[in-house]
């Protein structure tokens, strides 16, 4: 296990791409589509995390994708999913959803509900390798898994539990109450990226609040802190 201090880069939230569509309002960490940042052009396999706001009624018509591992969270409201493979779903907060695109699917995201926002995260990580067979998942988790503790959501092949990941990397997540610790261990040579969905929490001695993301490089062992009650969201990348 390393012991060198970890290196924090931090992301705030009002320095992420912002575009504001009416019917979406959307906040990129990385680059994304027309926004450019060479600073910020993903973190290790880590390529996307846009941060999203549908209007009710609204959302993505039917588009293409190929070669990523698509990972949808949502925060609050709901949102409906259809696919080329057949697939046709709703998403709610507590639950994950893992798309590979493979060698190619088209699919379309709306927000189902008539009076009501939808808030969500679309995460994409590089896959293992090109041309996978297109596949989905959706899974549900408790709250009380996740409460005051980090819980597996998304793995390589489905580990305790989580979707799978056709990538070598793991996603955690967590509600942390007020003065609340959790601790990550990262193995030598990995590196981690932490996303603060919502309140504020203390990550290596640095505080970040809702919308804002560090990268945390050679990190070691990690304290994460509820300053507020917060969700956060917590990778283990190579």
């Amino acid at each position: 296990m390393s012991t060198q201090t970890p290196t924090l880069i931090r992301r705030p939230a009002a320095e992420r791409g912002h575009f504001d569509h009416g019917w979406l309002d959307t906040w990129h960490t990385f680059s994304f589509s027309g926004y450019m940042d060479p600073r910020f052009m993903g973190f290790r396999n880590l390529r996307v995390i846009n941060e999203d706001f549908v209007a009710a009624g609204a959302g993505f018509p039917t588009h293409p994708h190929r070669d990523m591992e698509i990972v949808t969270y949502v925060v609050g409201g709901a949102v409906a999913h259809k696919d080329s493979m057949g697939n046709g779903s709703t998403i709610r907060p507590g639950e994950i959803q893992r798309m590979t695109a493979g060698s190619g699917i088209t699919h379309s995201e709306f927000n189902p509900l008539r009076d009501t926002p939808l808030h969500l995260l679309q995460i994409w990580i590089l896959p293992e390798k090109a041309g996978l067979t297109p596949s989905y998942e959706q899974l549900a988790f408790d709250d009380a898994d996740r409460t005051d503790k980090l819980l597996l959501i998304a793995s390589p092949a489905a580990e305790a539990g989580g979707v799978h990941l056709n990538a070598d990397a793991r996603l955690y997540s967590s509600l942390l109450s007020a003065g609340a610790r959790v601790s990550h261990a990262f193995p030598a040579g990995r590196n981690g990226w932490v996303q603060v969905v919502r309140g504020e929490v203390e990550v290596a001695g640095t505080r970040l609040a809702a919308g804002d993301g560090a990268a945390l490089v050679t990190p070691g062992t990690i304290n994460f802190v509820g300053v507020a009650d917060a969700e956060v969201l917590v990778f283990d990348l190579p």
